[in-house]
């Protein structure tokens, strides 16, 4: 944190993500969670924007401690969403204005979690086993609409 006006001394990235914050959003590296630092993460909830920050031995700790973990499957699949939409309009040559891009995603994501936190809760685990449970549902679902297995 340094070199920004106002800032009186550097923070290595180790003591930036053991503060005592409410929220935490690691947003580019893998990995930062282990079971080497998950017991002094401080935060109350975790949203994993950036891809597999979070180790198993580390989301087992949080899970333990009843640290929310938004799963990066989730809590960043709304960029892949967007671009999916960019697609459809392209195929279309129609293209929605700003506002309708925001409530499709919103409504996607949305759902996508309310899916994921009633696995989650059904199977007694963590939300990020909600996610797997839910994507291996949709799978088997499509493979299954398709005729590729009984």
């Amino acid at each position: 944190m340094g070199g920004f006006a106002g800032s009186t001394e550097d923070i290595s990235n180790e003591a930036l993500l053991e503060l005592p914050v409410t929220i935490l959003i690691p947003a580019a590296l893998e990995n930062q969670f282990s079971i080497h630092n998950a017991a002094r993460i401080q935060a109350q909830l975790i949203v994993e924007a950036a891809n597999g920050p979070t180790t198993p031995e580390a989301d087992d700790i949080f899970h333990q401690r009843g640290v929310m973990v938004i799963p990066d499957i989730l809590a960043n699949a709304g960029g892949v969403t967007v671009s999916y939409f960019e697609w459809v309009q392209d195929l279309q040559s129609y293209f929605w204005e700003e506002r309708e891009i925001n409530a499709r995603l919103t409504k996607i994501m949305q759902r996508a979690y309310q899916q994921m936190d009633d696995l989650a809760k059904e199977h007694r685990t963590t939300l990020r086993m909600g996610a797997y449970c839910l994507a291996v549902k949709r799978v088997a679902d499509a493979t299954a609409v398709r005729g590729i297995y009984p």
